[in-house]
């Protein structure tokens, strides 16, 4: 019965009456033409939604990024909170300005030292050979 209905675009060649309701289609009542306009319109679907599928691939990809840096945020807000806990910011400095004074203040009793010596060992030469 649903072939009297709604035939086959190549098969109807000649006027069908469906047996209930009176429909009459023909070739030239455009099934044809339906047809290729709702294929043409399920085509257009499946190419947007894979469309929309690879968008949502891309969206994915940049929530796990941003879950990943979310991580490392929080990781590097617990590090500054240890850090802060052993001593601030400003010791930090103080301290980095005590170690490059002892770094001087070692250079310079190495490089007195080393002349004290070499001024000893000349004296010794000296009352040695005289």
């Amino acid at each position: 019965m649903l072939k009297n209905i709604f035939p086959h675009p190549t098969s109807v060649t000649s006027y069908k009456t469906a047996n209930k309701g009176g429909f009459i289609m023909t070739d030239s009542d455009g099934w044809g033409q339906h047809s290729l306009m709702v294929l043409r319109e399920l085509e257009t679907l499946s190419k947007n939604i894979k469309e929309l599928r690879d968008e949502l691939q891309g969206l994915k990809l940049e929530i796990a990024d941003m879950r990943v840096q979310k991580d490392n945020v929080a990781e590097l807000k617990d590090w500054k909170q240890r850090i802060d806990e052993v001593c601030s910011p400003t010791q930090l400095k103080d301290l980095k300005k005590e170690v490059e004074d002892l770094r001087l203040f070692k250079t310079k009793a190495i490089t007195i030292f080393a002349v004290v010596q070499f001024a000893m060992a000349m004296a010794l030469f000296i009352q040695n050979f005289m």
